[in-house]
């Protein structure tokens, strides 16, 4: 196995994949996946329902319920808050936890929140605080409370304020591929 684990961790998990680092101070669950070439920064809790895809990073104080699925190339920043239950009672636990997934090369920004059942599209962007309360299509950039959207990304982290300046800058960079 090609991993690290400082040993001020404690990992149960064995599904994590070669050249993933796990920081002090963090807990993962058994049935936790972590895949490939990771930084799983200090104090970060991964519970047993959650996959995490490649190329991932997740900065210091965030805890990954039951339920949140991390596609690859994902950045999470430090103290974002993920929810698995939208009625949350003390020891009333529901039937199943709700689904959130943020996929392939989204970023999220410090100190958001993501409300339970979220799924966050590929390559958007969330800005730092934002409170996250609706499904985000990709390609877009989202922030404030509740998060509203506020422009568009490009796979290459190009931002624009409009959908049409995106649609230009995306037609000039297949005219140059094309050349």
């Amino acid at each position: 196995m090609a991993y690290f684990i400082h040993p001020l961790s404690d990992v149960k998990a064995s599904d994590i994949g070669d050249d993933t680092r796990i920081w002090q101070f963090c807990v993962i669950f058994p049935k936790a996946s972590i895949g490939r070439n990771c930084n799983i920064c200090a104090n970060v809790l991964i519970e047993n329902d959650v996959a995490i895809g490649n190329n991932v990073t997740v900065k210091s104080g965030v805890q990954l319920w039951d339920g949140v699925t991390i596609e690859d190339d994902v950045f999470i920043g430090p103290n974002t808050t993920f929810t698995n239950d939208i009625v949350p009672r003390s020891k009333h636990y529901p039937e199943k936890f709700e689904k959130t997934t943020v996929r392939k090369g989204a970023s999220i920004g410090a100190n958001s929140t993501i409300v339970a059942g979220i799924n966050i599209g590929e390559y958007s962007l969330i800005g730092a605080g934002s409170v996250v309360t609706k499904d985000i299509p990709a390609n877009t950039l989202w922030f404030g409370n509740p998060a509203r959207q506020m422009g568009y990304v490009s796979e290459d982290g190009r931002i624009f304020k409009t959908k049409e300046e995106q649609l230009n800058y995306l037609r000039i960079i297949d005219r140059q591929n094309d050349d």
